[in-house]
């Protein structure tokens, strides 16, 4: 397990739409750095948080390219192309799963407690990250940076109770398969394995923001799969090797 967190400042939605639309232009990290230090530094003044904040931003849709290169080409491309706001919080989503395994973990305890309660606070999700990792330090302070930033991204909702947030009762929709697949291909090329039952793979808890509806053939016709049938009626879906 991946004890850093990494993920200790809030980061708006905004920002990632500015460092996504910049690396499109240039792949440049230090020009990138530059044009994106005045933008979050309307909210962010102090210079040590705010580089803190541009680290994550650059990890997210810069240096990912580096484990990723194969996920990472075909996000720029769909975020290049993409006119929907939905399809570009899917890109979002799924480039910090692949970059930052402390906010893969937190959104895992979200979607996992989402199947039987239909709120959590971030207390609830403090007790989950803890059970996982242990109390490490700047913890608590991660937690809740992941809580405001799913917020602001419209994937958490406050709700009428304090501190107790939920999911909009509508999960958005990618608009298309290319779309659908990626966020699959991101979220399972985290795994160890990177192989999963296709039903399993579908109900992945860390995909609760979406609704996902692939048929096998769609799997097995997109680049990043490999399905194979294994035993009675389990199809098993493993992601390409170099994704």
């Amino acid at each position: 397990m991946d004890n850093r967190i990494g993920f200790r400042r809030n980061i708006y939605l905004a920002w990632m739409e500015a460092v996504a639309a910049l690396r499109v232009a240039s792949a440049d990290p230090v020009l990138i750095r530059a044009r994106l230090d005045p933008i979050v530094a309307t909210v962010v003044k102090s210079d040590e948080n705010r580089g803190y904040a541009l680290t994550i931003l650059l990890n997210i849709w810069v240096n990912s390219q580096r484990p990723y290169p194969r996920l990472h080409a075909a996000a720029l491309e769909l975020y290049q192309h993409s006119t929907r706001a939905e399809d570009r919080r899917c890109l979002h989503y799924g480039m910090t799963l692949l970059s930052y395994p402390f906010f893969h973990q937190a959104v895992i305890a979200i979607g996992q407690h989402r199947r039987n309660h239909e709120t959590m606070t971030s207390a609830e999700l403090k007790k989950a990250m803890i059970a996982q990792r242990g109390h490490l330090g700047g913890l608590d302070n991660a937690v809740q940076r992941v809580i405001f930033s799913l917020r602001d991204w419209g994937i958490l909702a406050n709700t009428g109770q304090r501190y107790h947030y939920a999911p909009p009762s509508t999960p958005s929709s990618p608009s298309s398969i290319p779309v659908e697949t990626w966020l699959l291909a991101a979220a399972l090329s985290t795994y160890p394995d990177k192989e999963i039952a296709l039903t399993d793979l579908l109900r992945l808890p860390e995909l609760f923001p979406f609704a996902i509806h692939l048929s096998i053939d769609a799997l097995r016709q997109s680049p990043w799969f490999i399905v194979q049938r294994q035993g009675i009626g389990i199809d098993m879906v493993r992601v390409r090797v170099g994704s």
